[in-house]
């Protein structure tokens, strides 16, 4: 990587309402169907796309870093910013319920949409072991990105929110004792996912993987995951399980095979893994043979794409790899996501130059 993060944040200047109920600026119809008169009709998305999300009826949602959300429907784009109910206009990710309601993760908390108006959801907070730390098949975890304090994911079930906090990590007292003024938190979940056997795992800022397995939170550190060869933290930024079951985690340096069993240790739990070579003969703009990766997904025909900060697109089919390059004329972009819509489409948020589509042979900008 040419420039190297150690987190994004931003200050807040706005108060967020502890009723949790944002107003209802829908109406409705004479046959008791709402009807939404909020948003604003725009002919094109921000440039700050960081997040692309497509619902189940096949609506496209992009999540800026400054402009708040747009849905395209195929025909017509709508902005929705603060003045329509959204907490914040600073979108760090994008989920659906089984019931279809959109959930947006916002610098200021996490938004429920119905269809027709947001909804502030009010956290509970709550500390490991505690009866809150569950593992449900219809659960939603959350996570905000660049938000001070944060300590732990956000677990909703359907009708409660839940801010969970991680208990304390070995690594701790030497943190702060190193960084003791560091604004975010080591604890700040930087990405979650759930694999094929449906645990949960959460990328940290500073203090590597956690799984949670519904009954224990178990730990893996390696210092190369996290801090770049040159100095500063990238912490674990994305995590994915390619078709043989093999998880790659910020870097294609290794690949690692997770068992489910951990050791314990002074009371502290980690992970047992055995590490093999990632990608041979991948050299990074920087002379290094392997990459940091911001993003990552597996394609319908099992290719493994690794989408880098400033490095462009990687595509590894197991054997070897291709670059692709993020831009537009002359100008490079930045990436900050990767994402793989309901028809295996593949598309980019970037930080300035709005969303990507692969069109086959390279990235393009979306322009609907």
């Amino acid at each position: 990587m040419k420039l190297y993060i150690t987190c994004i944040y931003v200050s807040l200047s706005f108060f967020i309402s502890c009723n949790g109920q944002i107003n209802n600026k829908s109406q409705i119809t004479k046959e008791g169907i709402p009807h939404l008169t909020i948003g604003d009709t725009v002919k094109n998305l921000s440039n700050s796309i960081w997040i692309i999300f497509q619902a189940q009826n096949g609506d496209y949602w992009f999540g800026s870093d400054t402009n708040g959300i747009f849905r395209f429907d195929g025909k017509t784009i709508v902005n929705f910013t603060e003045r329509d109910g959204l907490s914040s206009n600073r979108i760090r990710n994008i989920q659906e319920d089984k019931h279809g309601n959109i959930y947006f993760s916002t610098l200021a908390g996490i938004d429920k949409f119905n269809g027709s108006s947001f909804t502030y959801l009010k956290p509970i907070k709550n500390m490991f072991p505690n009866s809150n730390w569950k593992l449900q098949s219809d659960d939603l975890w959350f996570s905000i990105i660049g938000k001070n304090g944060e300590k732990g994911p956000y677990r909703f079930d359907g009708e409660n929110l839940y801010q969970l906090e991680f208990p304390k990590h070995f690594m701790e007292d030497d943190y702060f004792k190193r960084f003791p003024n560091n604004a975010w938190s080591p604890y700040e979940v930087y990405f979650i996912y759930k694999d094929q056997k449906g645990n949960m795992w959460f990328g940290t800022s500073n203090f590597g993987l956690c799984r949670y397995d519904g009954y224990t939170l178990s730990w893996m550190y390696e210092d190369h995951l996290t801090n770049v060869p040159n100095g500063g933290s990238f912490g674990i930024r994305s995590i994915i399980e390619d078709s043989h079951g093999s998880f790659w985690i910020c870097n294609s340096q290794h690949r690692y095979t997770m068992t489910p069993d951990f050791v314990e240790e002074n009371g502290n739990r980690f992970i047992k893994y055995h590490k093999e070579k990632g990608i041979d003969n991948l050299k990074s703009a920087d002379g290094f043979n392997y990459i940091y990766f911001m993003s990552a997904v597996v394609d319908s025909s099992n290719n493994l794409w690794l989408a880098t900060y400033d490095d462009g697109v990687w595509k590894y089919n197991g054997k070897s790899t291709t670059r692709y390059e993020v831009k537009e004329g002359p100008k490079d972009y930045t990436v900050f996501s990767m994402y793989k819509d309901k028809k295996g489409n593949l598309w980019l948020g970037t930080h300035a130059g709005g969303a990507f589509k692969f069109n086959g042979l390279s990235f393009e900008r979306f322009k609907p």
